[in-house]
């Protein structure tokens, strides 16, 4: 130690702190962060930079890495492979986890999993959202227990990290964006989470890389082809595909503003200048008459909640079913709706596993539930039975069942077959439009089935087909199943929004009981 006027100093050790601090901003070099723009990406810091509102980023662990002696004997300090930190996003508090695909492909060394794991343990202990903002291939091979013989890997335990990714996805919203390669363990962190974003043509999902595949299965095929953004918005690997960096990171930003900080706080509500007691004209025009016309569902819903607030998530996955959030009034809700453009909106495989997600989040984070019902049944042949269409849609409808968030539903058209209740929780308020048909199945399967052989007797099969189809179709008539109290409410399609407005309001004090319960536990 150097003395300073009679006194002991840390001035070296101070200044070597700062050392190191300074390489650590210059990430993986000016090389690496120059191949890194060339290939049309941004680096961690400037992720978060984009990401958090500015300067309200801290940064924890910034000295985390290693040191290596250079032949000359200079030591050179290499900072871990991700940047981790607290942050505010749209002024509420956040953390986030960025990696460092300029240092070393962001290959995860013992110091970077420390961090990362970190940054998931300090989300929960302070119940905040966690983003995660992915790019890299997983762990690092040089320099870890297998370059020494030995595994590194206890199967005694859970590793923490699958833990702590488990355990924040049960306390706070999680946010993940693939903002390039990700694969092996950077891919498996993706899809754990409430949101998932990807970037066209920079950023590709992978279990195992093209090289694996081809070693493993014979097969050659190139990373865009085998994982990229055209394979998983389809597959329901990510919610979403964004036309770069900057908007897939405002997605994230928009997602966590209808979330709560935590489970069990309060949901955001915001300022609305959109009249609650609006009432839209064409709501009158929308649903057709003929019952196998489709119509445009989305419109339908953009004109019942606040003005441009309904965003859509998982829309390329199970497309018969839409899913998103929205607004009432200001106060957020979940969105669900048959899809009559796509299979008439029957519940397939894929819809009931994307409801299924769904409502599990809805409900982890007190998310009251507006359903949109148009459900001409399970989805029916060959293709739906080789999807085992039928478990799925049960474990939806279980899902639906366990829930202890409201639900409004709003009855458009069709609600047939045990499919009808995957759209309606527990204890819901059920209002119809006159519109709505009910029964076991749709008027034109269950006349083909139960009066096959009367029709084909007939002297004029289709004249008695169309008397049979007439008579079932006016057994399903709204109004018979409101005066038996089948639903609680008939309404003019023009008063949706009104009548959401009132519920949403009405709920509140169930809200505030289930947030109550949530922090008792």
């Amino acid at each position: 130690m150097r003395c300073y006027r009679g006194g002991m100093s840390w001035r070296d050790e101070a200044l070597e702190i700062e050392r190191r601090r300074a390489a650590a901003k210059e990430q993986g070099g000016a090389e690496a962060v120059a191949r890194q723009h060339a290939r049309g990406r941004l680096t961690a810091r400037e992720r978060v930079d984009l990401l958090v509102d500015a300067e309200s980023f801290r940064e924890i662990g910034e000295t985390a890495g290693h040191t290596r002696t250079d032949e000359d004997g200079t030591e050179r300090f290499t900072p871990a492979g991700i940047v981790i930190g607290t942050a505010r996003v749209g002024g509420r508090p956040v953390v986030v986890g960025s990696d460092d695909f300029t240092v070393g492909g962001a290959a995860y060394t013992p110091a970077g999993l420390r961090k990362g794991q970190h940054a998931d343990a300090l989300a929960v202990e302070r119940r905040v959202p966690l983003i995660r903002l992915l790019e890299g291939g997983g762990a690092s091979v040089s320099g870890s227990y297998e370059s020494r013989g030995r595994s590194g890997y206890d199967l005694t335990q859970p590793p923490p990290m699958n833990v702590l990714a488990h355990r924040a996805l049960s306390r706070v919203p999680v946010a993940c964006a693939a903002l390039g390669p990700c694969a092996g363990y950077p891919a498996a962190r993706l899809v754990a989470s409430h949101y998932a974003v990807m970037v066209k043509e920079t950023s590709q999902v992978l279990t195992g890389g093209p090289v694996l595949v081809e070693r493993a299965l014979g097969e050659k095929i190139d990373k865009e082809a085998l994982g990229g953004w055209k394979v998983h918005v389809k597959s329901g690997v990510v919610d979403d595909a964004a036309d770069g960096e900057a908007e897939a990171l405002a997605r994230i930003q928009r997602f966590l503003s209808y979330l709560p900080q935590a489970a069990g706080e309060p949901l955001p509500r915001v300022a609305c200048d959109d009249p609650r007691d609006r009432q839209e004209e064409k709501l009158l025009e929308i649903v057709p008459r003929a019952a196998r016309r489709a119509y445009k569902v989305r419109r339908l819903i953009e004109w019942v909640l606040d003005a441009g607030s309904f965003f859509e998530m998982t829309a390329g996955f199970g497309r018969t079913q839409i899913t998103g959030l929205g607004r009432l009034d200001g106060h957020p809700v979940g969105v669900l709706s048959n899809d009559p453009m796509q299979y008439g909106g029957s519940m397939t495989a894929d819809g009931a596993r994307k409801i299924e997600r769904f409502v599990r989040m809805c409900d982890t984070f007190g998310l009251p539930i507006v359903s949109f019902v148009d459900e001409p049944g399970f989805m029916i042949g060959p293709d739906a039975e080789r999807q085992a269409t039928i478990r799925h849609g049960m474990q939806a409808m279980f899902a639906v069942l366990e829930s202890r968030v409201p639900w409004m539903v709003v009855v458009l058209r069709k609600a047939f077959g045990v499919a009808q209740g995957i759209h309606v929780g527990p204890a819901a308020t059920v209002v119809a439009w006159p519109s709505m048909q009910s029964g076991a199945l749709p008027v034109e399967s269950g006349v083909a089935l139960a009066f096959r052989r009367e029709i084909e007797a007939a002297p004029d099969p289709e004249a008695r087909r169309a008397e049979l189809e007439a008579e079932m179709a006016s057994a399903q008539s709204v109004f018979p199943r409101a005066e038996d109290f089948g639903v609680h409410e008939l309404i003019d399609p023009r008063r949706t929004r009104p009548v959401l407005c009132d519920w949403i309001d009405q709920v509140e004090g169930s809200l505030a009981a289930l947030r109550g319960g949530e922090r008792g536990r």
